[in-house]
């Protein structure tokens, strides 16, 4: 399965780093899906539940209040101004 590096980085510090096959959010034009191999981008996060995909685990879920979403040719990175996991 393929993979990619993501970090979720908040102002408490970091809110989660790993392997993830997937990250679901509403971005500012809507709702948007990384996947593997995804062309780079950069994008304001809009308030709303955040799914990471997790390759050999159950998925991670999250409510943001906004952010802002890089994605590069390697890695992932999303600077959330808050991070409350959902179980």
């Amino acid at each position: 399965m393929n993979t990619y590096p993501l970090t979720v980085s908040t102002p408490d510090g970091r809110a989660f780093s790993g392997e993830v096959s997937g990250l679901i959010l509403r971005a500012a034009e809507g709702d948007i899906a990384i996947l593997p191999g995804h062309i780079p981008l950069m994008t304001t996060v809009q308030p709303g539940l955040c799914r990471i995909l997790l390759p050999d685990a159950p998925e991670k879920a999250a409510h943001l209040t906004g952010g802002l979403l890089t994605v590069g040719r390697d890695r992932v990175i999303l600077m959330a101004e808050n991070w409350e996991e959902r179980a």
